[in-house]
This record gives C-alpha cells, sequence and structure tokens, in this order.
C-alpha cells in the first residue's frame, strides 16, 4: 500500500512524476488551511467590537495563538525528523480545525450572553491558544516535505509554490469571510473550522510520507548551532521583524476602514474581504508567476530587499489614504513587497542547510514568523487605540525601512549548504 522507500528517497531518485503530485497536494494543503485561517481576517475586528472587547484585547487573539507557534513550531519540527512528516502534518490540521470550532462555540456564549466580561476573553484567548499549540505543526512540515522532494536547483521556485498556496488562500480566503460575513460573523469562524477537517481528510487520503520514519534528527543544540550559522540568523531576524509589520497591519486594516469610511460590522467585514481579496490576487500572481523565474536569475539578497522597499511604500502610503480604492492601492503594494519576500526568505533558509535539517530550519523560520505574529498585534492595536489610526503603519513602514538599510550594510549571501557527515 505505502511506498515510504520511495517516498523518502532522494528527490533525484523519486520519479518525477510522483514528486509533482506530492507538490500538487502539498499546496492543496497548504492553500485550503490558509483559506480556513484568512476567513477570519475581515470578521475578527468587527467580531471582537460586537463582544464589547478592545482593540487592544482583540490582538490578545493573535497574540496567544503566535506565542504556542514561537515555542512549538521548532518541536515539530525536529519531530517530523524523527517519526515521520505526514502524522505531524495531520494532527496539525485537526487541532486547528478543533480550535476554532471552541472559539466559534464561544463566542456565540458571548453574543447571546451566556458569557460576558473577562470570563469570555479568557476563555476565548484560551481556545486560541489550543489552536496555536496544534496548528503551528503545519507550515514547518508542509515547507520540509516540499524541501524533500526538490532539488536545491528547485528548491526557490518550490518554496514560491507554498507562497503562491499562501497568496491564493488570502485571495479568496477574505472574499469568503466578507460574504459568510452576511448569514452572521460567526459563519467564517466555522466555515474555519469544517475546512481544516476536510483538509485533515484529503491530506490523510492523498499526502505520503516523504522522509522515513526514525532517522536522524536534530538536538536542541543542532537548533542553537544554526541561529550562528551564515546568513540564517539575518534571516530569521527579518522573517520575524518583517512579520510583525505585516501582522500590525493584518490586525488593524478593518477598525481602519470601519472608523474611516464609518461603517457599521456587516459592511466592514465585506469592505475589508474585498480589499484583501485583491491583496491577495496580487500576491498570488506574483508568487506564483514572476518568483520563480527570478529565484532563476537574482540571487536571494537582492529580492529580499526589493521586497522590504515594496512593502515599506505601501506601509507608508497606507495612512494617506482615505478611501476605498486608494486604501486598497496601499494594501495591494504591501502584498506585491510581501509576496516577494516571504518564499526569497524561505527559499535562502532552506538551501543554507543540508536535507536532514530542512524540518529543523522550517521549524526554527516558523517560530521566527510567530515572534512577529506574536508581538505585531500587540503593538499595532495598541499604536491604533492610544496614539493614532495611521500610527500602526508609520510604525511598520519604519520596522521595513530598517530592515532594508541592514541588508544593504551586511549583504548576506546564501552558503550552499553541504551534506551533514553520516555516523
Amino acid at each position: 500500500m505505502t511506498r515510504s522507500a520511495s517516498t523518502s528517497a532522494a528527490p533525484e531518485e523519486a520519479p518525477h512524476a510522483q514528486q509533482g503530485r506530492t507538490k500538487l497536494i502539498l499546496f492543496l494543503t497548504i492553500f485550503i488551511a490558509m483559506l480556513g485561517l484568512s476567513v477570519l481576517f475581515p470578521v475578527i475586528g468587527p467580531l471582537g467590537r460586537e463582544l464589547g472587547l478592545t482593540p487592544a484585547q482583540i490582538g490578545w487573539f493573535s497574540t496567544a495563538y503566535s506565542l504556542m507557534q514561537f515555542v512549538f513550531s521548532p518541536v515539530w519540527g525536529g519531530r517530523s525528523e524523527r517519526l515521520g512528516r505526514r502524522p505531524i502534518l495531520l494532527m496539525g490540521l485537526v487541532g486547528f480545525s478543533v480550535s476554532f470550532g471552541l472559539f466559534g462555540l464561544l463566542a456565540h456564549f458571548g453574543q447571546t450572553g451566556a458569557l460576558t466580561g473577562g470570563t469570555l476573553f479568557a476563555l476565548l484567548v484560551a481556545s486560541r491558544i489550543i489552536g496555536g499549540i496544534f496548528s503551528s505543526a503545519t507550515l514547518p512540515t508542509a515547507q520540509a516535505m516540499m524541501a524533500d522532494i526538490s532539488s536545491q536547483k528547485d528548491r526557490a521556485a518550490s518554496m514560491g509554490l507554498i507562497g503562491a498556496a499562501f497568496g491564493l488562500g488570502v485571495v479568496f480566503g477574505p472574499a469568503i469571510g466578507g460574504l459568510l460575513s452576511g448569514v452572521s460573523l460567526l459563519a467564517p469562524v466555522y466555515f474555519s473550522a469544517g475546512l481544516g477537517l476536510f483538509t485533515a481528510l484529503l491530506a490523510f487520503l492523498m499526502v505520503p510520507e516523504t522522509r522515513q520514519p526514525g532517522g536522524a534528527h536534530a538536538a536542541p543544540g543542532d537548533r542553537r548551532a544554526l541561529l550562528t550559522q551564515g546568513a540564517i540568523p539575518l534571516f530569521l531576524a527579518v522573517s520575524a521583524l518583517s512579520t510583525l509589520a505585516s501582522v500590525g497591519m493584518e490586525q488593524t486594516i478593518a477598525f481602519y476602514v470601519q472608523d474611516t469610511l464609518r461603517l457599521d460590522p456587516t459592511r466592514t467585514a465585506r469592505t475589508v474581504g474585498s480589499m484583501l481579496a485583491i491583496f491577495g490576487i496580487l500576491a498570488a500572481l506574483v508568487q506564483g508567476g514572476a518568483i520563480r523565474p527570478l529565484s532563476k536569475k537574482v540571487a536571494p539578497t537582492p529580492l529580499i530587499m526589493a521586497g522590504l522597499l515594496v512593502m515599506a511604500a505601501g506601509m507608508l502610503l497606507l495612512p494617506q489614504m482615505q478611501a476605498y480604492w486608494p486604501i486598497t492601492a496601499a494594501l495591494a503594494l504591501i502584498g506585491v513587497g510581501s509576496a516577494i519576500l516571504s518564499p526569497t526568505l524561505s527559499a535562502g533558509l532552506s538551501l543554507s542547510v543540508p536535507a536532514d535539517q530542512q524540518g529543523t530550519v522550517a521549524g526554527l523560520n516558523s517560530s521566527a514568523l510567530a515572534l512577529g505574529r506574536m508581538v505585531g498585534p500587540l503593538l499595532g492595536t495598541n499604536l491604533y487605540q492610544n496614539v493614532s489610526h495611521g500610527a500602526p503603519y508609520v510604525a511598520s513602514g519604519a520596522v521595513l525601512l530598517a530592515l532594508l538599510a541592514l541588508m544593504l550594510v551586511t549583504r548576506p549571501q546564501v552558503s550552499p549548504a553541504q551534506p551533514a557527515p553520516h555516523s
């Protein structure tokens, strides 16, 4: 039934047809998982306000989720080296689904008045903690699986494929979330829970194992060693801080649109959904089309700098925009910059380690992303609530420009990884 020997073989030994099929299934798995997450982007702000929560409290939903991802992503990345990728991926998808169902149920109790105040807030945060623990297994494992079946020459293109799956999820997710908000603000939450179960079933039936269980795995000391190796620490820092900047925007854009355009909660969800759909379309077009040829002609460092520059321009323009299309145009710039930056960082990190450390470096990158997602919501929502409506975007633009300056000064180069010696 299973062909673990062939699926765990080196990329050059595995049949091309099987590699292509596995890449397609991983693409669909990440796309559906991201779709389930991004349907919440337009509704989380209006829903939180409807439950009587402040912007700063709403920011804790993402911070708690991301704190757990920060802690557990490297754990799951390392365990996927030892236990195999497939069971870790499936566990992450099921945990994602259960946590969203729990969040929706608790929010429903808040809408009906059965839960209120501090109790409601604490339980909602607890549900996000559960989700962060288990869903943190999904991205690093999928990235490691993609690396398992890709040669070094095709690594950037394969990471671009994962980036395109994310981008397409962001295209359709907010649009679906905006449409479902016409049913209720909780409809997108339950949709996410159901979609997570569907994704887990799809992965169970169709995703093969790409690494032989029981192989060598990275110890904590090995993970620490990677943090001082070549360009890896700088790439991880850029990953964390650019995510902080991006998430500060994501967490406050619904508030900005609602307050600037003076909309009610349902119209806010629909409007933000359409804006983020345009944002995602452009990001997906860049990740799915432009990155593949660019990555073969341009080294990672210049591409990373280009992504930072375009993202910063969009962030700094955003608070100057006061109408639908100008706001959407600024978001589109941010989306294009992110689409250049994210897969390039993933590819640079992947190319910097040998085959038996792909899960480990993917876990470290997921921790860096989670660190940004942990701090970004609190920073963005507090700046919005306590400083000004434009402050989160000015701060994000400043962070991105500082990273660009650091890259210009250091000019990090990707050093091709050497295979680890066999014991």
